[in-house]
């Protein structure tokens, strides 16, 4: 089983609750809750993570 090595996002302080992101193991994205570390993580793609955050920037610029 691959070793994900999770980072927060630079936009969050260290009391803020936010999502945490690895992109270190090829063709996956893993995604967690940055408050539960050990529970269950998300399985993307890349190319699904890229429209994820392309939308996510269309709805922010709206």
């Amino acid at each position: 089983m691959p070793v994900f090595d999770f980072v927060k996002s630079s936009y969050s302080t260290a009391s803020d609750e936010c999502v945490e992101i690895a992109i270190n193991v090829p063709g996956t994205v893993a995604i967690r809750d940055s408050k539960t570390p050990s529970g269950p993580t998300l399985h993307v793609t890349p190319a699904a993570w890229a429209a994820f955050r392309e939308a996510i920037v269309q709805e922010d610029a709206a």
